[in-house]
């Protein structure tokens, strides 16, 4: 089979409807951008274990889609939940953004998708709330298997099955997203994407919201205001608060001289696991101009707002790090809530006991191609905005 055959747009498609036994793709056309990244893969340079996982994580996604819109169907209440006033933590790589989260996950005022949860979103159909969640066990031996089989990934970028995860998956499933251009060298699907609109893609994340709180709710939980995470996210404000009209964005800043190489790093890293031959040159190259545009994109928007101070909290790596309950103070100030001390004890306990990570691959500019100069000189706006030198 060749490349062009696996990756066909008819047979994905009808893998995900056979595995499933299920038709309805439900509303939005996700076929165009699926379209263009199916005809990007051939050319990509990839191996057969990287055609065997990229293509099963395309089925995977429809697969999703199919499962989440049936059980719509049969509970078509979950489309009357309200995703009120979301806090939406953002920045580059490596800038603070998972701290953040994980921290305010742990006020139980507030809620967030677990890392089980990103990953099977939608359970199977016969499935009835009671008891644990099959999902965790399964997501916690896809944890273990990541941390012997892919050690050098899980170093640079861990996912934990029962901690606070992003929800970049839902962007990457409606295919609208960075997320493949991360893992393989796509240029055209990288072009295309940069002219598109990105509000499908948005209401697709919307709507698996609603889903996720509808399940939570027949956990037994409440409907909190939710936390998102994702760098995605940074440049696509405007679609983001189109969406979410009250949402309130804490923007995590860092050197982007360290976040960039972060990025280059996770994303060379990825491109291995599919193919043989990977230029870390241009994957630096696309890392920096990637990185550049979507923080334009940020500044520009931020900048349209004229209520821009009250509706965005900025906070530096740094200080997130020498004080977080500090900072979490100053956000929850702006956001107009209390920081209880029940709220203050479970994130110093989150602080205390969170999962150990092992080092981190060593990296720098260099090994991407780049120099501290190349991106001083292409962040030189952010930095003169929003640089604080410690």
């Amino acid at each position: 089979m060749t490349a062009m055959d696996t990756f066909a747009m008819a047979g994905v498609l009808a893998d995900a409807q056979r595995k499933e036994n299920l038709t309805d793709w439900g509303p939005g056309d996700f076929r165009e951008p699926l379209g263009v990244l199916l005809d990007d893969y051939p050319g990509a340079g990839l191996n057969a274990i990287g055609e065997h996982i990229l293509r099963s994580g395309l089925v995977h996604s429809l697969r999703m889609r199919l499962r989440a819109e049936e059980w719509i169907r049969r509970h078509p209440e979950i489309l009357d939940e309200q995703v009120a006033a979301p806090i939406a933590v953002v920045g580059m790589m490596r800038s603070g953004t998972t701290l953040l989260q994980r921290l305010l996950a742990a006020d139980d005022r507030l809620h967030c998708a677990r890392g089980w949860e990103v990953v099977e979103a939608a359970p199977k159909l016969d499935y009835d709330f009671a008891g644990t969640d099959p999902r965790i066990a399964i997501s916690e031996m896809r944890e273990s298997k990541s941390r012997e089989l892919a050690p050098e990934l899980f170093a640079i970028h861990p996912m934990y099955a029962r901690e606070a995860e992003e929800e970049i998956v839902f962007l990457a499933d409606a295919f609208l997203s960075h997320v493949p251009e991360s893992g393989a060298h796509l240029p055209n699907y990288r072009s295309w994407l940069n002219t598109k609109d990105f509000t499908p893609a948005y209401d697709y994340l919307h709507r698996m919201l609603q889903f996720l709180q509808w399940q939570k709710r027949r956990r037994g939980g409440t409907a909190g205001r939710w936390v998102l995470k994702s760098p995605a996210h940074l440049g696509y404000l405007d679609a983001l608060r189109d969406q979410f009209p009250e949402v309130h964005v804490v923007h995590m800043h860092r050197d982007p001289r360290t976040t960039v190489a972060s990025g280059a790093s996770l994303n060379a890293t990825l491109h291995a696991m599919h193919a043989d031959d990977v230029d870390t040159h241009r994957v630096g190259a696309q890392w920096l101009e990637r990185m550049g545009w979507t923080n334009d994109r940020a500044m520009a928007v931020r900048d349209s707002w004229s209520d821009e101070s009250a509706r965005v909290t900025d906070i530096h790596f740094h200080d997130a790090v020498a004080d977080p309950i500090g900072q979490i103070r100053r956000l929850y100030d702006a956001l107009g809530i209390p920081l209880t001390d029940p709220a203050v004890a479970a994130m110093t306990d989150w602080l205390a006991n969170r999962p150990h990570e092992v080092a981190r691959p060593a990296y720098d500019l260099a090994a991407y191609g780049l120099a501290d100069e190349q991106v001083d000189e292409r962040f030189a706006l952010y930095n003169k905005r929003f640089r604080k030198d410690t």
